[in-house]
């Protein structure tokens, strides 16, 4: 964080740590789903011992849905979310928290400007979640280590967690969202910073500076 720049003033946003995604129909591939609980845990912690909010989000489907249906297992928080302390839980059945949900006016009635964005799954509730806080005006901090990802194989083609997962990340970090290690967003919350993220010029420019050095 340059001088010019004030201290964040975050909220932790935990989407959709729920059974579903361990034990249930959608278990998550990538990265390995304990360091990725792990990292969320430590972020929880944190957030509560710096007086950061921290908001959990629960996604909730028809009872008949197979993924998170109303009243199933599956649906539930994960326990190690439930021990923890959380400032305001928000149900969703969309796959962006701030849409259809009171989280938006949570967040302004208390002048957040930063929200720090964990959970399940990467390329999905994850992802539009930050889309959309990022078109609205929040800062958005993307742990990547605190996220995770399944494969897909559909009429379009097939593609594994692990690169599911790494391309959303490679493309929140280009403006989107700063996309980070818990480590690292520990250390900035430790001494006040914010986290920065990349641009779509310079991302590309290396990628173009790379593939010349392999020719």
């Amino acid at each position: 964080m340059g001088a010019h720049q004030a201290v964040p003033k975050r909220a932790l946003v935990v989407i959709d740590v729920q059974n579903e995604y361990f034990s249930g129909n959608l278990c998550i591939e990538y990265p390995d789903v304990d360091l990725s609980l792990t990292n969320i845990c430590k972020a929880m912690d944190a957030a509560r011992a710096s007086g950061i909010s921290v908001v959990v989000v629960q996604h909730v489907g028809p009872e008949s849905s197979p993924i998170a249906g109303r009243g199933s297992k599956g649906a539930e928080l994960h326990p190690r979310i439930t021990e923890r302390h959380c400032d305001v839980l928000i149900e969703k059945n969309k796959t962006s928290a701030l849409n259809g949900t009171v989280l938006g006016t949570w967040l302004r009635e208390r002048e957040i400007d930063t929200l720090t964005v964990v959970g399940y799954m990467t390329h999905n509730c994850v992802t539009a979640t930050t889309l959309q806080a990022a078109q609205e005006g929040w800062r958005v901090e993307l742990l990547h280590d605190a996220c995770g990802s399944v494969s897909y194989a559909n009429a379009a083609g097939s593609a594994t967690a692990e690169e599911i997962h790494r391309v959303y990340t490679v493309v929140m970090h280009t403006g989107f969202a700063a996309v980070a290690t818990t480590a690292q967003w520990l250390s900035a919350v430790n001494s006040g910073e914010a986290l920065v993220a990349d641009n779509i010029f310079h991302s590309n420019q290396r990628a173009l500076t790379a593939q010349a050095g392999n020719k």
